[in-house]
């Protein structure tokens, strides 16, 4: 029963990534070609974000309610219907709603889908599990922006083609039997999903920056960096190509990295690969016009850094109470959320800011402060158990 429950969930959150893998560079393109400022074209690409983090104050509490099935269901069917008005209402301020509930959507998938995952994995496993459930989502982000290339042959093909897999694979949700989440003594509200933020946040803060950091990457990197790469001479074609490298990078060593997460200090592991992760990106700002050496140093980050939205969730699982499991899944999509919104304005106005010049720098920035707060949440947790 949990193999066929892990593969169904893999298939649909494997296609939500698909969904958002191909919005993001698809319309940041569109708009590039219009003369959508920098600024605005960051701003707007957030929407989807936005999105996610509203439905993350009242998903909780509609889980516990409906249960996993159903919500996937009603997930589903928002991020059908929107991608299905993409090319009937081309208008700014439309697409910028539509992508709102695209978000919306894609959270309720998200999270029903995780919870399922780490509510039902035996603890031995969960690296590994989550690691192959991680890497779903990449290889559908991989395939995102090779997707949008269908709008060279006509418009709307990119956003019907998504529509139609988004309905054919959460369809398979009707194969399998609706399941609840682990009970808790207080009643469902509001006010206290946010008093189980609060505790899970006081149990768990580290493990809910890289699902922050992943978010400001997937974003930035596939809105503020098409852009970016377009005004410092990187053809169209091959940018198309240097978004995938790192998802592919992901996906080739995200399911060693959750193998290595099982069996050594995850604190200590997740320190290192920020690192390293800022040392990559400082090296494509040195880069920044040679198209192939970004498409090495992209699959290099991905190797490196493409996990991290799987890492901490398994960080989290790890250290979160079972009962607040279901809160820190929430604060996980809220946290990520969070990220991909303020990701695209941040990398924006740098590139404007620094009149195209800056980009990566941003991001290397960021990955060294987390490396540092993770290190220092290392040395108290050990200081605590000696």
């Amino acid at each position: 029963m949990f193999k066929k429950n892990f593969i169904i969930l893999s298939i649909i959150v494997s296609i939500s990534g698909m969904t958002q893998g191909m919005l993001l560079p698809l319309i940041a393109i569109i708009f590039e070609h219009d003369n959508v400022s920098t600024f605005v074209n960051g701003l707007h690409a957030s929407s989807i974000y936005i999105g996610v983090f509203l439905a993350s104050l009242f998903l909780e509490g509609l889980l516990r309610k409906f249960g996993y099935k159903n919500l996937i269901i009603i997930g589903g069917a928002i991020i059908f219907l929107s991608l299905g008005l993409f090319p009937i209402l081309e208008n700014m301020t439309i697409w910028f709603i539509l992508r709102l509930l695209v978000g919306v959507g894609d959270n309720m998938l998200h999270f029903s889908t995780q919870s399922w995952l780490t509510e039902s994995t035996p603890r031995h496993k969960l690296g590994r599990i989550i690691s192959i459930y991680g890497l779903s989502f990449s290889a559908g982000f991989m395939v995102g922006p090779l997707l949008s290339k269908l709008y060279d042959i006509h418009e709307a093909l990119p956003f019907v083609v998504s529509s139609l897999l988004t309905l054919c694979a959460c369809s398979l949700i009707l194969l399998l039997k609706n399941q609840y989440p682990e009970a808790q003594t207080s009643t469902i509200s509001l006010k206290n999903t946010t008093a189980n933020f609060g505790k899970v946040m006081k149990t768990s803060w580290v493990a809910f920056l890289f699902p922050m950091m992943y978010g400001v990457l997937e974003a930035s990197l596939n809105s503020n960096f098409p852009v970016f790469a377009m005004k410092n001479g990187v053809n169209v074609n091959l940018i198309i190509l240097i978004i995938p490298a790192y998802s592919l990078g992901a996906i080739l060593f995200q399911l060693p990295l959750g193998i290595v997460s099982d069996k050594v200090n995850r604190n200590l592991l997740l320190t290192a690969v920020t690192l390293i992760g800022a040392f990559i990106f400082t090296l494509c700002q040195l880069f920044i016009s040679n198209g192939y050496v970004l498409l090495i140093l992209f699959f290099i980050a991905g190797i490196f850094i493409g996990s991290l939205y799987s890492l901490g969730v398994t960080l989290m699982t790890e250290i979160t109470p079972k009962v607040l499991l279901p809160a820190g899944n929430l604060m996980c999509g809220l946290i990520f959320s969070i990220g991909s919104i303020t990701g695209p304005i941040i990398g924006g106005m740098t590139i404007q800011l620094s009149h195209n010049t800056q980009f990566f720098s941003f991001i290397a920035v960021i990955l060294v402060l987390i490396s540092a707060a993770t290190f220092y949440d290392y040395k108290k947790r050990y200081s605590v158990t000696k």
